[in-house]
């Protein structure tokens, strides 16, 4: 009987699609996720449907599409009751699972089909109210808060540095190096690897928070960008400075930072905990190859979603631009599984695709409730993904409620709102430089996107469609009051 593969699931948080060297990423270096990739598959247009930690961990853990899972938006506290759990579905097809890092789920140790769980989910403040029952409590729940205090009393904490957990502020870890949760994730996915059961395949789920806010990396990777001169954020004639101007001096306002050096010192201390996050993913390949097992493992590494880090004056995520929705999503494949040629993928994927490759080049049968498409072919024979189009929205306070169409070669977005339209024609303008959404060139490339979109969203709740056209004006939800009901076609 043929050996099963095992799992190796990377995961980072806010980490942007363009931030790999081997995407020629003018300033940050990703030396072990270059070699990954130049040895393995790089998706190069790979995205988050909904661009924040909570709907976008909901795709990947299920599979599903927002419109399925329900959520639309950022909202805490709310219970995660699902169908078939990606970790479920190899734990019940004879793996050992373990996830170490974060989750960000509700309740906050809710397993998800893992069978083990080492839990460290940054700095969530949902979770650090004295209104919530105690076990929720961060001060109880977080494994990694756990060791910290053990090492330097109780009164530690992973947001002493000073550095907020959204916000632009940077300052280096100050504690011990080896201390800081990015390499805790390394080091207890390392003794995952060592005490495992070895009569059993592993999927292992390595979920860094960083590099998520806060902007603390340890002094020795912050070192290596601080005196850059880093290249210029993207900016383009559609851009409101004006909002920066107004907002620009509050710590972590979606607009950005009014004050140069400050923004210099974001992006340094943005790609020091890149630079980090690779070096650390280094430990644990490293231990793979020590163990025997690299050549028998699938390794997967993607993002939630990603960073705006001040293109268009803007920060943070849940934006539909390149810098927000655009991620990370490479893999590499053990000899011993499989033999395939190095390649790069155009097709456009997104998260809830990696439940279902996954299980398929496993041999694991993909549950009916799964949205996404398995990308086996894609990476076995180079077959083109067959994905026309993404749908992709957030919801979000300012009128900034957005919904997104994009191709492998074009996006076009709308506000719902205000009922703002913007396009961007990606092949010539891959940094979202020039709207033209009223360049008479595109208008019936619009008009194509744009019936697509009324399209997806003809049955929605929110009243965004009719079917014939978009309606603005409606009010946006985090969460849809039937996320288990599939659209209709």
């Amino acid at each position: 009987m043929k050996k099963k593969a095992n799992v190796l699931l990377l995961m980072c948080d806010q980490f942007r699609g363009d931030c790999l060297s081997i995407c020629n990423h003018p300033d940050v270096k990703t030396p072990y996720l270059d070699s990954l990739a130049n040895d393995g598959v790089l998706f190069e247009k790979a995205y988050s449907a909904c661009p924040s930690c909570i709907p976008a961990r909901a795709a990947l853990l299920t599979g599903r599409s927002q419109e399925a899972h329900g959520r639309v938006g950022y909202e805490d506290n709310i219970p995660w009751e699902y169908e078939h759990y990606m970790a479920e579905e190899f734990s019940n097809h004879g793996y050992q699972t373990q996830c170490i890092g974060k989750m960000h789920v509700h309740p906050p140790r809710l397993l998800c089909g893992f069978q083990g769980l080492k839990l460290h989910d940054g700095y969530l403040g949902a979770y650090r109210s004295q209104d919530i029952p105690h076990w929720m409590h961060q001060d109880v729940c977080d494994d990694y808060l756990f060791d910290l205090r053990n090492t330097y009393g109780m009164h530690a904490d992973f947001n002493a540095s000073g550095a907020e957990c959204n916000s632009w502020v940077t300052h280096p870890w100050i504690y011990e190096e080896r201390l800081h949760p990015t390499n805790w994730v390394a080091e207890q996915s390392i003794r995952f690897l060592q005490t495992r059961d070895r009569t059993k395949p592993f999927f292992l789920m390595s979920s860094f928070v960083r590099p998520h806010q806060p902007l603390d990396p340890p002094q020795t990777y912050y070192d290596m960008y601080k005196d850059k001169d880093l290249a210029p954020s993207a900016k383009g004639d559609w851009n409101d400075e004006e909002k920066t101007n107004e907002f620009g001096y509050t710590s972590d306002s979606i607009y950005g930072c009014n004050d140069a050096q400050m923004r210099h010192d974001a992006k340094a201390g943005y790609y020091a905990s890149i630079t980090h996050v690779d070096h650390q993913l280094g430990r644990i390949l490293s231990a793979l190859r020590e163990d025997g097992t690299y050549d028998d493992t699938i390794i997967l590494f993607v993002s939630d979603h990603g960073e705006m880090l001040f293109d268009h004056s803007l920060w943070r995520k849940v934006f539909p631009y390149e810098g927000s929705t655009h991620i990370p999503f490479l893999m590499h494949v053990g000899k011993n599984v499989a033999h395939l040629l190095p390649h790069k993928v155009d097709g456009i994927v997104e998260l809830r695709d990696v439940m279902p490759t996954l299980l398929d080049l496993c041999d694991i049968p993909i549950p009916d409730t799964v949205d996404g498409i398995s990308l086996k072919e894609s990476i076995y024979q180079e077959k083109p993904v067959e994905r026309e189009y993404l749908h992709g929205e957030h919801s979000f306070h300012s009128s900034l409620s957005n919904h997104y169409i994009v191709t492998k070669k074009d996006k076009y977005i709308w506000y719902s709102e205000t009922g703002r339209e913007q396009y961007f024609d990606l092949e010539k303008d891959s940094k979202e430089t020039h709207d033209a959404i009223h360049d008479d060139i595109y208008q019936t490339r619009i008009q194509k996107l744009r019936q697509i979109l009324i399209q997806e969203l003809k049955n929605r709740e929110e009243g965004y469609s009719d079917g014939i056209q978009l309606i603005a004006g409606k009010q946006p939800k985090n969460m849809l009051e039937h996320p288990f009901t599939k659209k209709e076609n």
